[in-house]
């Protein structure tokens, strides 16, 4: 795998450097705490999955949040999706991903959680 290296300074005291992997998933969270149209000059930039969470739980919603997390991943060219799994937990939409870094690295698999009561996302 190459080495993919970045610049994180949330929960970091002194080294601020990211790579491989832990850089990759940093990413992700940023790309699914934006939401769309939020950014100023980029409106494209960022997710509509903040807009489904409080919706009803039914196909539609369950639809529209699996778009939403394959549209997000495939933005991201060193990444290669295996398979999205979504569920509902008491005031939680859990989407598990299971996701491969480009070339040829075993999947990964790791849980976004979206939590309504605080509006608020972390990757476990």
């Amino acid at each position: 795998m190459p080495t993919f290296k970045g610049f994180n300074t949330i929960n970091r005291h002194h080294k601020f450097g990211m790579t491989d992997f832990d850089l990759i998933k940093r990413y992700l969270l940023n790309s699914f705490l934006i939401r769309e149209g939020t950014v100023p000059g980029r409106p494209d930039l960022g997710t509509k999955i903040w807009n489904f969470i409080f919706d009803q739980n039914d196909d539609t919603t369950r639809n529209a949040i699996d778009n939403e997390v394959r549209r997000i991943i495939k933005l991201d060219i060193r990444l290669r999706l295996e398979s999205v799994n979504l569920s509902y937990n008491h005031n939680t939409v859990i989407v598990e991903v299971a996701v491969s870094a480009l070339p040829n690295v075993a999947p990964e698999t790791f849980a976004l959680v979206f939590d309504k009561d605080s509006e608020s996302l972390y990757i476990s």
